[in-house]
């Protein structure tokens, strides 16, 4: 089973839930191995963000899974990553850190050229930083 990193709306919970995605096309149920980060930067692009790969920058934090190999086509879609095409997100593999120990996993992130212009997460956490803005943005 390959290992993913997932940062921003594939994490547990989040619009495009990891574990949804594989339910909804009867696919097994991929297992979180724990939170973990990679060297970059997060940007918020309104509904989901986006991790420039930075070795660099601080720490930002996804989770990492092992998934059914029948599963990344899905992901692929829903990063609307496609063979041959420009794309906003790509897919490749990197090594991330799960409790102090390097991980290779498949993630998603997207090109620096990509996120001029746009609000930095600080914290490198999408999910808190999502709950924060969306809390100030109701009140």
């Amino acid at each position: 089973m390959p290992k993913v990193f997932v940062y921003g709306t594939l994490r547990a919970g989040e619009v495009n839930d990891l574990n949804a995605a594989a339910r909804k096309h009867g696919i097994v149920a991929p297992t979180l191995l724990g939170t973990a980060t990679i060297a970059g930067r997060l940007y918020d692009f309104g509904t989901y963000p986006g991790l420039v790969l930075d070795p660099a920058a601080g720490p930002a934090v996804g989770d990492i899974y092992d998934v059914p190999d029948a599963l990344v086509p899905v992901l692929d879609e829903i990063e609307e990553v496609y063979p041959g095409q420009a794309t906003l997100f790509v897919s490749e593999e990197h090594t991330v850190l799960l409790h102090g120990q390097a991980v290779a996993c498949l993630l998603y992130p997207v090109a620096e050229a990509a996120v001029a212009g746009l609000p930095r997460i600080d914290g490198g956490d999408w999910v808190a930083y999502r709950k924060s803005r969306d809390t100030a943005a109701a009140a």
